[in-house]
């Protein structure tokens, strides 16, 4: 499929209830970044062995800080502004990024993109392992004897969270929201009371204490920016998962209880370390007193299951992107919700990201060892995000005010290099993983998106112009049989293969004849009233070239549907129309030695497990027929 510069309005699909929007977003959105107090302050302390009252200050006092910097400004405040259409997600920035762009440049920022693409299912990774290990490690402290229980209690709860994906992120969201409104609402009300109990814990909120921290010891605190982000994590996966319920919703939930209830938590993990030394070993179940322990364990586990839902979902989302925008295989796409556009399931990376999960579980065992290849994910999708960002938005703006916007964007981007570089420190330690997942899959997006382009250039040039052959048809009319024949055609104007292959082998031809050519926008919603452009060819025969959002699959069924209503000049009964698909077969060059061709050998496998057209495009497999052709590389 291709892209056009379409400039079309999004369809209004959210019908959703703003109250039961905002359950939902604290049931999907936040899960990720409301559970980072099971493990944020115990990572740090772990750094800062026999830490006194003002390292733990100066420690609480710069956590807050890059909240506010990096969750509330840029990504709340700034980064949600930087949406396509209401559509988040680092394809959908990259998408953005590239207009107007041409040869290099582009190709720089495509890199870009798809870096912070492929760090994000690092993430996807990561979270669900590191997050649900995390609650479950709170029954040693009931009990140290439970501890050989942690790693098969954490694969049963992650196989019952990917089973139930395939209900949607709508279902899920009213399902999870109240656990979630729950689980935020137990974390102030733990925070506060350890606050009342020691308020000094308070001072932290003077960045004075932050400045003292960094100052006193430099290198220190740049080793700990590695584990303080482990308190911003989450916030990729809120961009990503915008689409599902807006940047209003998102704010709203975000400024109005989730923040809050971070803080009060973060502030209570200080306030017990200051009162008691010892609580270094688990600060945030501690903070619980001991009839409460059991109860919050239980709860934790829950909220960690729905933090894992937030990457998934996000996910979901960014695999629909990469596929319509060419950089991924076609795949099976499901939507969960009949109101909600953005609510999908793709079983395939469903399935993946469940046995990528179980190997981390298995293999590391606790979430301190998981800690280390978590951050090197999470800041580097931040760090690819604020690249994006740094071309996307200043050009909203002239003069002064676009200044202000590289000033501003600029800060964004030494705050995510530092922490970006603090955990690269950590490549040796777990950084390696997400680091190799995401090398892995930028080659496999690159080499398709480049041997996509490459096959469309090399067909391009063996056919021949749709219209002359049309008319050349007419003066030597073939014999013609009734119905509608539609053939899906990769280039536009172009005569497609299955034609002839049908004229060659079969020797007739339909009484009419519709060339379809679906082409993806870089918007992410086309309405169906804006989708079509159909020209007359010849006497029988027209040419209707489709758009779709990339955030869209398209239904061919549907839109013949709307084309009947539209144009009663066309016969377009379903039960008399056959659709005629070419089926490209990539063959690799013998000649081709395999250190320069194992890209494409790696294309040839990829179009081989693609899925097909005929599902991709909704089409009923026994209307269809197919045409095959080989084509060398």
């Amino acid at each position: 499929m291709t892209r056009t510069n379409a400039t079309v309005a999004k369809a209004d699909i959210d019908i959703t209830p703003r109250s039961i929007a905002l359950m939902g977003a604290l049931g999907v959105v936040y899960g990720d970044i409301g559970t980072s107090p099971l493990y944020t302050i115990k990572a740090a302390m772990a750094l800062m062995p026999g830490a006194g009252p003002e390292q733990i200050l100066g420690l609480l006092s710069l956590l807050f800080w890059m909240l506010m910097l990096v969750v509330s400004l840029k990504y709340v405040g700034i980064i949600l502004r930087a949406n396509n259409r209401g559509e988040g997600g680092t394809l959908a920035l990259l998408v953005l990024a590239l207009k107007g762009l041409s040869g290099r440049k582009q190709w720089v920022l495509t890199i870009v993109g798809l870096i912070g693409a492929c760090l994000f299912y690092g993430d996807s990774m990561i979270t669900p392992a590191i997050s649900v290990l995390s609650a479950i490690e709170g029954i040693s402290l009931i009990s140290y004897t439970l501890m050989p229980w942690v790693v098969p209690l954490s694969v049963l709860v992650l196989a019952a969270l990917f089973l139930i994906q395939s209900h949607g992120t709508g279902t899920m969201g009213k399902l999870f929201g109240p656990i979630m409104l729950c689980w935020f609402l137990t974390l102030a009300g733990l925070g506060a009371w350890r606050i009342f109990l020691e308020p000094s814990i308070l001072q932290a909120l003077n960045p004075v204490w932050a400045y003292t921290f960094i100052a006193q010891a430099p290198w220190q605190t740049y080793l700990l920016l590695g584990v303080i982000v482990l308190a911003l994590t989450g916030a990729e996966a809120l961009y990503a998962d915008m689409g599902h319920f807006g940047h209003k919703v998102i704010s709203q939930s975000w400024f109005s209880l989730v923040l809050p209830a971070l803080v009060l938590c973060y502030l209570g993990q200080g306030a017990v370390l200051l009162a008691n030394p010892d609580a270094v070993r688990n600060p945030f179940f501690l903070m619980a007193p001991d009839w409460g322990l059991v109860p919050l364990v239980v709860l934790a586990t829950l909220a960690t299951v729905i933090a894992s839902q937030s990457v998934i979902s996000g996910a979901f989302s960014v695999t629909r992107q990469a596929v319509q925008l060419g950089f991924w295989p076609r795949m099976a796409i499901l939507h969960t919700s009949a109101s909600a556009e953005g609510q999908i399931y793709l079983p395939r990376v469903n399935q993946l990201l469940f046995v990528a999960v179980l190997f981390l579980v298995v293999a590391f065992g606790s979430s301190e060892r998981l800690a280390h290849a978590y951050g090197f994910a999470v800041t580097g999708t931040m760090l690819m995000t604020s690249i994006l960002a740094w071309v996307v938005l200043p050009r909203q703006s002239v003069g002064l005010r676009r200044i202000m916007w590289l000033i501003l964007i600029g800060i964004f981007l030494l705050v995510d290099v530092l922490l970006f570089s603090s955990n690269a420190l950590k490549v040796f330690e777990g950084g390696w993983l997400p680091l190799l997942v995401g090398l892995a899959l930028l080659a496999l997006m690159t080499t398709w998106k480049q041997g996509r382009d490459q096959m469309h250039k090399t067909l391009a040039g063996d056919q021949q112009p749709l219209r002359s052959f049309m008319k050349s048809l007419d003066n030597y009319p073939p014999t013609q049989v009734s119905g509608t024949a539609v053939f899906m055609t990769m280039i536009v104007d172009t005569v497609p293969p299955a034609l002839l292959h049908n004229l060659k082998h079969n020797k007739v031809l339909h009484k009419q004849v519709l060339f379809l050519h679906v082409s993806t926008t870089d918007v992410p919603y086309v309405p169906l009233t804006e989708r079509v452009h159909l020209q007359r060819i010849s006497e029988n025969s027209w040419q209707l070239i489709a758009h779709w959002g990339f955030k869209q699959e398209p239904d061919v069924p549907q839109l013949l549907d709307y084309i009947a209503e539209t144009h009663p000049e066309i016969h377009l009964d379903p039960m008399e129309i056959s659709y005629f698909l070419s089926h490209t077969t990539v063959i690799v060059v013998r000649k081709v030695d395999w250190l320069s061709g194992w890209r494409r050998r790696l294309f040839s496998f990829m179009t081989r497990n693609a899925s097909g057209s005929s599902r991709f495009f909704k089409i009923p497999p026994n209307r269809v027929v197919e045409m095959g052709r080989q084509l060398e590389l």
